[in-house]
């Protein structure tokens, strides 16, 4: 079964190429014949239609011509020696399912893992390469893990990735193909015709090869844990480039490199995240049937798939995958310098997540309330229900960090950027402990107040919090009558920050 099937495929492929490579030849020869026919049948050629075909024809001769695999490493390689309980682990998994091992593996960015067979001409004297996220093996655990790691050994066992290349390099022909016609050119219309029939072709067979995979997962190590990973999957993978932009790059910038696995940990755990993601689950298991161009079935059908097949231990792992790694902060400085560049991440001091608010968003809270103390003047700390009243109007008053002013688009929200670091400034100089996790909005805890300076204005506006309740809140924080645009004097390091 599995034989003919890996025949079925691999016929499958080599047709689809010998197709398109008919087409594209076809219609080269037929442009570059114009001219010829022309001068045999008129006795003349029209040269500016002899130029037109040449280049067309030469166009689609040399988008089409094979390209050498240049594969580049997608992040620092992992080895036996440094990493002996993963490749422990790996080298379990390829024993159960029959198969080598692979001859390179990456840690990569991503909450996914991935097999493909790199280098060669065609597939033919290439090799096995591996990618295990970082994200990935810090939200999963091991068993969970070890089943992941059974269904990406499961793509090698069915024979996807030698007929992968087969079909990449096809699809990579037409997508020069049609770049290098342009997209007004007519000539493009068979190669966006012969494109989509590839994709509908080859996806509908990447979905069953998924499926195929995921029952060799659960007859190796158990449908339960392959299920509970791939629910976690899905219902986190989204999270990571928001988390990456908005809590990661900001410590960058500012030339620091904090825990990245550890990061992401948190801030899939914080509350309205969580309810955003398990929100994004449910419309997961809800959705509807797949669609042709996909290159996976839908969650709902591959999970119903799994609870027909062994279901595997009960047993519940706790500690993450990623404890199957050694030394993992010169990981991530490896993993930064392979995405930004070694001279850049060398020059990223490490920190932790407790210490971001204080040196990283405090300097620039600071430079930003210095930058718009005249529009501060006379802004109190009462008086920011009137802000909150005209936001737009007074965000056209205040300047960004480049000293831009803000459009009508932006105003509010840098109305709301200067507010909430000033009053932030305000409460940490009363004594307030600033709290900075990845994942959580910023507050600051004074007293028996936990206030969130950031949400304030929005709070006002919208009226989730009236006028006078404000202006008792200022009273009990000991913030009566204090002008905003003083808080640039607090005194950071007698603060303290939560961790």
């Amino acid at each position: 079964m599995r034989a003919s099937f890996i025949v079925a495929r691999a016929v499958l492929a080599v047709g689809m190429m010998i197709g398109f490579y008919a087409l594209a030849l076809g219609i080269a020869v037929a442009i570059l014949s114009v001219p010829y026919v022309e001068f045999v049948y008129a006795n003349h050629i029209t040269a500016k239609l002899a130029v037109i075909c040449i280049l067309a024809g030469g166009t689609i001769l040399w988008s089409v011509l094979p390209r050498r695999d240049k594969f580049v490493a997608p992040g620092p390689q992992l080895n036996r020696e440094k990493h002996p309980r993963l490749f422990e682990e790996l080298e379990g998994v390829a024993h159960a399912t029959r198969q080598t091992m692979p001859a390179e593996v990456y840690l990569v960015p991503d909450v996914n893992a991935w097999v493909t067979q790199r280098g060669g001409v065609m597939g033919f004297g290439s090799r096995r390469v591996m990618g295990l996220g970082l994200p990935l093996m810090r939200i999963l655990s091991c068993s969970q893990f070890s089943a992941v790691l059974a269904h990406e050994f499961g793509h090698y066992y069915g024979g996807d990735t030698r007929i992968g290349p087969w079909i990449y390099k096809t699809r990579a022909a037409i997508g020069r193909t049609l770049n290098a016609l342009g997209h007004r050119s007519w000539l493009q219309a068979p190669f966006r015709w012969y494109g989509k029939f590839l994709l509908r072709i080859t996806h509908a067979v990447s979905r069953r090869q998924e499926f195929v995979a995921d029952e060799l997962a659960a007859r190796t190590v158990g449908a339960k844990p392959l299920a509970d990973g791939l629910l976690c999957v899905h219902k986190v993978a989204p999270a990571f480039a928001y988390y990456w932009h908005n809590e990661c790059t900001p410590v960058f910038r500012a030339g620091f490199l904090p825990p990245l696995a550890d990061g992401f940990d948190q801030f899939v755990r914080a509350g309205h995240i969580a309810e955003r993601m398990e929100d994004y689950l449910k419309q997961q298991l809800a959705g509807n049937n797949a669609n042709p161009y996909d290159t996976h079935p839908p969650l709902k059908d591959r999970i119903a798939a799994l609870a027909k097949l062994p279901q595997g231990s009960d047993l519940v792992e706790g500690l993450p995958a990623v404890s199957l790694l050694e030394d993992l902060p010169t990981l991530e400085r490896a993993l930064m310098a392979q995405m930004a560049g070694g001279d850049q991440a060398a020059n990223l001091a490490p920190i932790v997540w407790g210490d971001v608010g204080s040196q990283v968003y405090v300097p620039q809270w600071t430079r930003l309330v210095q930058l718009n103390a005249t529009a501060l003047k006379g802004v109190t700390s009462e008086s920011l229900s009137q802000v909150a009243v005209n936001l737009k109007t007074f965000g056209k008053t205040c300047v960004d960090l480049s000293q831009d002013a803000p459009d009508d688009e932006n105003a509010e929200a840098l109305a709301n950027a200067v507010v909430g670091a000033a009053l932030t400034l305000l409460l940490m100089r009363c004594g307030g402990q600033l709290n900075v996790r990845p994942g959580n909005e910023i507050s600051v805890k004074l007293g028996e107040h936990d206030v969130k300076p950031f949400g304030l204005l929005m709070a006002l506006k919208d009226g989730k919090m009236t006028a006078h309740a404000w202006e008792l809140r200022c009273v009990e924080l000991g913030i009566a009558r204090a002008e905003l645009g003083t808080a640039v004097s607090c005194a950071v390091s007698a603060s303290g920050e939560e961790s």
